[in-house]
C-alpha cells in the first residue's frame, strides 16, 4: 500500500479543477490522449476504485504515487484502464468489414493470383483493446480470403495497456462482443465455453500477435499492407494526431490502406494520404 491510510470517511467526492488540469496534463506528455474536463464526474468515481485498492484517502496522494512509477508497473497499467475507454465488440462498424471483405480482400486474392503480388498479408491492428478487432480481421481473412493457410498471414494488435493485452491473448469473448458476428462464422471460428462465453479457434489466432506500444513512438515492425486506428483520435489533439499519423504512415507498404473511425478529425492533416472514403486513405504507390 502505498501513500496515506485510506478512511472511507475522507474521500471527497471529486477531484479539484486543479488536480484535474494536472493529471490531464501528465496523461497527454505521457500517452498524448486528452482528458476532458466534462468527464471530471466519470474520472472521479474511476480513481477512487484505485485510490481505495492502493491505499491512498486522497487523489493528490494517489496522483503523486502515479507520477512516481514507471511505465513498466502494475499500477500505471490500472490507472490506464480507468481513465481510457473499452467500449469495443467484434465487427463493429459493418460497413468496414464490407470493405475489407468485399474489396480489400478481394482484390488481394485478384493480384496474388496474377503474379502481382506475393501471398503475404500484414495488418497492424493499432489501439486494439480488448482484441475484437484482431480477432474480427481474422475471421474475414478465414471466411473470405481462398486458401489462407497457403498465405503469410500476421495481424499485430497493439495497445498502450497491458491489462487490455492480457484479456486479448485469452481471445475470449461474452455475449456482448459476440452480438453482431454473423452466425456461420459463430459456428466455424469460436467454441462456446459456457453460457456466456466464446473463445477463437485456433484457426484464427495463429496469425495474430499482441505487444504494447505507445502510439506517440514509432512503430518498430512492418511494413503494413493495412493499418486499422479506429476510435483513438478522438482523444487526441491536432499536435498528436499529426505524430501518430507520421508513425503510422512510415509503417505501411507503399499503396497500404488506413482504416480509421469516422469522426477521427484527420482529413486536415493526413499529409500524404489520399482519401478513398471519410474513414479511408490510402498511401501512394511511390
Amino acid at each position: 500500500m502505498g501513500g496515506d491510510v485510506v478512511d472511507s470517511q475522507v474521500f471527497v467526492k471529486q477531484i479539484s479543477d486543479s488536480l484535474l488540469a494536472k493529471i490531464a496534463e501528465f496523461v497527454y506528455q505521457r500517452t498524448g490522449i486528452r482528458l476532458s474536463p466534462q468527464k471530471k464526474a466519470l474520472l472521479s468515481n474511476r480513481l477512487r476504485r484505485r485510490m481505495r485498492q492502493t491505499g491512498h484517502s486522497s487523489f493528490e496522494a494517489y496522483f503523486k504515487h502515479v507520477q512516481s512509477i514507471g511505465e513498466d508497473h502494475p499500477e500505471w497499467d490500472a490507472f490506464l484502464q480507468e481513465i481510457t475507454t473499452h467500449e469495443t465488440f467484434l465487427f463493429r462498424d459493418e460497413v468496414h468489414w464490407e470493405w475489407f471483405q468485399n474489396q480489400f480482400l478481394d482484390q488481394l486474392a485478384k493480384d496474388a493470383r496474377s503474379g502481382r503480388r506475393p501471398r503475404k498479408l500484414h495488418i497492424w491492428s493499432a489501439a486494439c483493446s480488448t482484441g475484437d478487432e484482431p480477432v474480427t480481421l481474422a475471421c474475414c481473412i478465414a471466411a473470405k480470403l481462398p486458401n489462407a493457410h497457403l498465405w503469410n498471414i500476421r495481424i499485430l494488435g497493439t495497445d498502450i495497456g497491458t491489462g487490455a493485452l492480457e484479456q486479448a491473448r485469452k481471445a475470449t469473448f461474452g455475449i456482448r462482443a459476440m452480438g453482431r458476428v454473423p452466425e456461420e462464422y459463430r459456428r466455424r471460428y469460436f467454441t462456446q465455453v459456457d453460457e456466456e462465453h466464446w473463445q477463437a479457434k485456433p484457426l484464427l489466432t495463429r496469425w495474430i500477435t499482441y505487444k504494447q506500444h505507445n502510439l506517440l513512438e514509432p512503430m518498430r515492425e512492418g511494413p503494413f499492407d493495412l493499418v486499422v486506428l479506429k476510435n483513438v483520435l478522438i482523444y487526441f489533439d491536432v499536435e498528436s494526431k499529426k505524430v501518430v499519423l507520421e508513425h503510422v504512415i512510415q509503417s505501411m507498404h507503399p499503396g497500404a490502406y488506413l482504416l480509421t473511425g469516422a469522426a477521427e478529425g484527420i482529413a486536415n492533416i493526413r499529409g500524404s494520404l489520399k482519401r478513398v472514403y471519410p474513414w479511408l486513405f490510402q498511401k501512394p504507390e511511390k
